[in-house]
């Protein structure tokens, strides 16, 4: 019989180790016992599972339910209860503890190790089928916790009905369920090894997560994996056109007749995938889609990186989301946060106990700008957690890429901070090795397993190499945002026209390092909220002149080497900044303006397609060549752009004054026609048509800019042309 000590650390769920007390185990003498705790049971009486003969009644030792009893067999056999509850029911269930572990050795020995790829697989809640019985494994990696439960609707959240079983080899708890199925709402009840009971946490591998306010994880399927598909591998390759469309799906376009609701995956699919594609646009980049508690944050704080998130429907929907997105041609590209999570006690924030997803001290471990934690990128185990969640999006769900967010403040150890609020590394430096050597392997690893995706890194400082192959010397990203040039170009846009030629260095600098990374231009959320106004507002001059200005603009962003990225509302001219709360003023494509700019949005990214110079060499600087960028007197760039084929060629000339410059003469690297191609001063988009149509001009044996041949050109106000030349 069990001793008296034994009983009551496992009626208390205070026992480390109940896989060695519960469940059918032999005396000394080789006779079999059983023992469960059940509370609210009656009576307890042991059949053969074979047969449903009975095997031995259970007595009750402690009114707390903890019964035991001698069988009359001496051979070991499957088994299962019958019980008959205080209230009056009967039931039949099996016993968790009867059976084996859920972790093969390999699976031990790799989550022991931090290199599982796919930790996925194994930990969290997965559905399965042991000796012929349907259920779900629960497993979850808290090494320092004296003991760990399961909790949910399954066990009336009671912590001492199904403690878990710890592989040591590794730090994880395990436990398969029988009968608990998809839908079942559950968490982890944790007792740190100094006996604290810790606040219910979710699963950090939860596969699905209830919608806020409530915080448990849902037992769901783990999606198969996206076969691989060579055509979305040319999609984002380095020489095809990129143009992104980034969208915070909570805010896109809501339901007012609904009381305001979000739309649902379905309906994103139905609304946003086609207004996307038909623009031109060939990716669409979503704002982090992860399971997070606060929507202020617009899902840059999450806590369920597994679990798409609940607002906008089931997981399902997500995935029949994405086959919509590659129907239409359209990459997916998803926001991915793996530089901090934040502090809510249902999450990882002190998991078991222990600093075991963060670093303790909190100069590196606690985040000053957003109040969060960092991960401690120096711990094997947390690198592979967020290796495996970025290899689970690419694979499971078939998302095409992962822009990492907040880069900058991963690379280096005083980011944000002041003397003294920070450590150096062991080199004593600023940056932080172990960050940078995670990211490493995040992009080796995504490059080995998924090599069709992309991963685009939200980097705002001069760390070399960010887009460049590790076995380079590099970071592994395919991509960086050239936040240089946005801030830049932005500052020179703003500024009054007769003042920009004060300024001509803004607007043609970003062409000194075009060159060192694979960029994307980002005109993202950042640059529309937080009283930055929209793209409109950031505009000089009356109404129309802040129209023609924001299209001469675009119309300078698509000629210029590197990807493009544009946030919603910017492609129709949405006059206030982004509010995350409601939705974009679709309204105000009731006005000629507002419907020209999109008109021209989607334009050139038809033409940005279509014409391999505008895209094949992005990050090829044999694939641009300056005519003109002195011109600092008149405000007025030009300059060409090459693609892989001798006569892939494209002349793109920008006025950014409002005055009209008759008889402007631009030097022509070739003799030969120039077809006009986009006119962002054409009627067709709001402007004023001056000088459209060009048609077709013919280069002279004039020389200009240092060329012997030229065409001559009534430019437009606040305007951007664009010439393709035919031999």
């Amino acid at each position: 019989m069990l001793a008296d000590a034994e009983l009551d650390l496992i009626r208390t769920a205070a026992h480390g180790d109940p896989f060695s007390v519960l469940g059918m185990h032999a005396d000394a003498a080789g006779a079999l016992w059983v023992r469960a705790l059940l509370p609210g049971a009656a009576r307890v009486t042991v059949q053969d599972r074979a047969d449903d003969r009975p095997l031995g009644a259970l007595a009750l030792r402690h009114p707390d339910g903890l019964f035991e009893g001698k069988l009359r067999i001496r051979k070991r056999r499957p088994y299962r209860f019958e019980v008959a509850w205080a209230d009056g029911r009967h039931s039949v269930i099996e016993d968790p503890y009867r059976f084996p572990p859920l972790l093969g050795e390999m699976d031990v020995w790799l989550m022991g190790e931090g290199s599982h790829l796919r930790p996925f697989e194994v930990l969290g809640a997965t559905q399965r089928e042991i000796d012929g019985v349907a259920g779900t494994g629960f497993a979850v990696w808290a090494p320092n916790a004296s003991r760990v439960s399961v909790v949910g609707d399954f066990n009336a959240w009671d912590g001492r009905r199904h403690p878990m079983r710890l592989r040591r080899e590794c730090g994880v708890w395990e436990i398969f369920l029988p009968g608990v199925g998809a839908g079942a709402r559950y968490k982890y009840e944790i007792r740190s090894r100094e006996g604290q009971v810790l606040p219910l946490k979710a699963d950090p591998y939860a596969l699905q997560s209830e919608l806020r306010p409530a915080t448990a994880s849902v037992v769901a399927r783990l999606p198969p994996v996206v076969p691989p598909s060579a055509e979305r591998q040319r999609a984002n390759a380095l020489d095809a056109p990129i143009s992104i469309y980034e969208v915070h799906p909570g805010s896109w376009r809501r339901k007012p007749e609904e009381g305001d609701r979000w739309l649902s995956w379905d309906e994103l699919a139905d609304t946003l995938v086609p207004y996307a594609a038909e623009l031109g646009f060939t990716h669409l980049e979503l704002l982090p889609v992860s399971e997070h508690p606060f929507d202020g944050s617009w899902g840059y704080q999450p806590i369920g990186l597994f679990s798409p998130t609940a607002r906008f429907g089931e997981p399902a929907g997500f995935g029949r989301f994405v086959q919509r997105c590659h129907d239409r041609g359209l990459g997916l590209i998803i926001d991915w946060v793996p530089a901090h999570f934040p502090s809510d006690a249902h999450g990882l924030a002190g998991f078991d106990g222990t600093h075991l997803y963060e670093y303790a001290d909190p100069r590196e471990g606690f985040h000053q700008d957003w109040n969060t934690l960092i991960y401690n990128f120096g711990r094997t185990e947390v690198r592979n957690f967020l290796v495996g969640n970025a290899l689970y999006w690419l694979e499971r769900w078939g998302v095409d890429g992962l822009r990492v967010d907040a880069v900058a403040s991963m690379l280096y150890r005083d980011y944000s901070r002041k003397a003294g609020e920070w450590i150096p590394n062991a080199q004593g430096g600023r940056e932080n090795l172990e960050a940078i050597a995670f990211l490493k392997r995040m992009n080796e690893v995504v490059g080995g397993e998924r090599p069709q995706a992309v991963t685009l890194a939200e980097e705002s400082t001069a760390f070399p190499a960010v887009s460049r192959p590790v076995y380079a010397g590099g970071l592994g990203f395919h991509y960086k945002w050239n936040m240089g040039w946005m801030h830049d170009t932005l500052q020179y846009i703003a500024r009054d026209p007769i003042h920009r030629r004060h300024h001509h260095g803004e607007v043609t600098f970003g062409l000194v390092y075009a060159f060192s990374e694979n960029f994307v231009l980002p005109i993202s959320h950042d640059e529309v909220v937080h009283g930055k106004g929209s793209m409109l507002a950031k505009m000089p001059g009356d109404a129309w002149q802040q129209f023609a200005n924001l299209r001469a603009y675009y119309g300078f962003m698509w000629g210029h080497p590197g990807k493009k990225l544009l946030f919603m509302g910017c492609e129709f001219a949405q006059g206030a900044e982004w509010n995350a709360s409601r939705s974009l003023d679709w309204h105000q494509l009731d006005i000629d303006a507002h419907r020209g700019v999109q008109r021209l949005v989607g334009d050139l990214n038809r033409l940005y397609a279509a014409t391999p110079a505008l895209h094949q060499r992005d990050f090829d600087a044999g694939g641009f060549e300056w005519i003109d960028h002195q011109d600092a007197e008149q405000s007025v760039l030009s300059f060409v752009r090459r693609g892989h084929a001798p006569d892939a060629l494209v002349l793109v000339v920008c006025n950014f004054t409002p005055a009209v410059r008759q008889g402007y003469r631009v030097g022509v690297p070739h003799p030969g026609l120039y077809r006009e191609r986009i006119n962002t001063d054409s009627v067709h988009y709001g402007g004023s048509n001056v000088g459209a149509p060009f048609g077709e001009i013919t280069a002279q044996p004039i020389a200009a800019n240092g060329r012997p041949q030229s065409i001559e050109l009534t430019l437009p106000p606040l305007a951007t042309v664009f010439f393709e030349w035919r031999a």
